[in-house]
């Protein structure tokens, strides 16, 4: 009999272990557990009433998977609208004018996006005969369309099982699997696709990635995520260590250049003004502005060819700055105004009077809006 003990206290210690090895197992986060979670939270948290939810095609989640790049669902949702009830179908965009597309997106910002939706539009229509096209490595040959953004098109409009990692999506992956080092970096991107493909099921598809897009929207934000309510609570490593304020791994700092310019601004007895068309290419391509120079002189030097007078009485308006990704610009605005009548415009593909009363259809730079906008206020008081 005494020699059945050890076999006994053998048996109760091997459950024990199976006890704390089940329990742990129950805390690591799977591609299905994710999955599974995330899902049953959608169905009763989700988003189902957004515009581009309604009457869904490729083309109408291409329009709004493109706006929403680096753009709040609520800022979205109105220049979303106006885009689709002038530019209903990818057709319609293609024939479209540069200027015209241009001018709906004006205040969206990262007007590449805008150029890039165009130039998309027209290929569909000139190597697809106007139909979307329906493979990944298809779609992600139209301009503008990165591996992330075509799979969400075709998961959402076509439930087609293809993972995304944008960046509501990374944030998302890297706390509730904890992953540290920048997103970015090749080696940590290549690990969150295959995590993110391991979520993905191959049922609901087009939920799981709408859910996956409103969880980092909504409850797994940037700053303060509200894991209280979040469906990943048990199981994230972020919340678990304490670790959500740093995680996604932040990108290594650079110092921010900073860039000092001229803005010209001529001004007509009428009010309107001068603007000037960007080059394709670079910053605010395309665009309307205000001719801009490095030096003031330049500037000035550019007023008085206009004008025909030199030694011109310049009003210098308060600076105004814009922040760019890798730089700070601050715009040092210099008025003429001209009573004399104007000329007609020799170069009118350059250059246009923009008068803020009977406002033209075309798309303006955020400064020269905000500019046009201060010398209005001004001229009202």
């Amino acid at each position: 009999m005494p020699a059945a003990k050890p076999a006994v206290i053998a048996n109760q210690l091997s459950l024990s272990d199976a006890i704390e090895r089940s329990e742990a197992d129950a805390a690591v986060l799977t591609g299905e557990k994710f999955a599974n979670a995330l899902l049953a939270w959608f169905d009763v948290h989700g988003r189902k009433h957004l515009p581009w939810q309604q009457q869904i095609s490729p083309y109408r989640v291409w329009i709004s998977e493109i706006m929403l790049q680096q753009t709040q669902v609520a800022t979205v949702i109105p220049y979303y609208q106006r885009f689709m009830e002038r530019f209903p179908d990818v057709r319609a965009l293609a024939a479209a004018e540069d200027d015209e597309v241009l001018h709906l997106w004006t205040g969206l910002g990262y007007y590449a996006r805008a150029r890039n939706l165009l130039k998309a539009a027209r290929t569909i229509v000139a190597q697809h005969g106007g139909e979307f096209p329906e493979t990944l490595d298809e779609v992600q040959a139209l301009p503008g369309i990165g591996r992330s953004t075509a799979g969400a098109i075709l998961a959402i409009s076509k439930s087609q099982r293809h993972p995304i990692l944008d960046g509501n999506v990374k944030r998302v992956l890297t706390r509730c699997f904890g992953i540290e080092g920048f997103p970015g970096e090749t080696a940590i991107e290549r690990k969150l696709w295959s995590i993110a493909d391991d979520c993905t099921p191959a049922q609901r598809v087009a939920h799981y990635t709408q859910a996956i897009m409103d969880l980092g929207a909504t409850v797994c934000v940037r700053s303060r995520p509200v894991c209280v309510v979040c469906p990943m609570r048990e199981l994230c490593v972020a919340r678990r260590e304490g670790m959500q304020a740093v995680l996604p791994t932040p990108k290594p700092r650079k110092e921010r250049r900073e860039r000092t310019a001229y803005a010209a601004i001529l001004q007509r007895a009428d009010g309107a003004v001068l603007l000037e068309r960007r080059p394709p290419a670079g910053i605010w391509g395309g665009l309307w502005t205000f001719p801009q120079f490095e030096a003031r002189e330049a500037a000035v030097e550019w007023l008085e060819r206009r004008t025909g007078e030199s030694g011109l009485a310049t009003l210098a308006l308060p600076s105004y700055s814009h922040s760019f990704t890798h730089f700070d610009l601050t715009l040092e605005p210099l008025l003429v105004r001209d009573a004399r009548e104007q000329s007609a415009i020799a170069d009118a593909e350059r250059y246009c009077w923009y008068d803020a009363k009977q406002p033209a259809k075309i798309g303006l730079a955020k400064p020269a809006v905000d500019l046009i906008r201060g010398l209005a206020d001004e001229g009202s008081r």
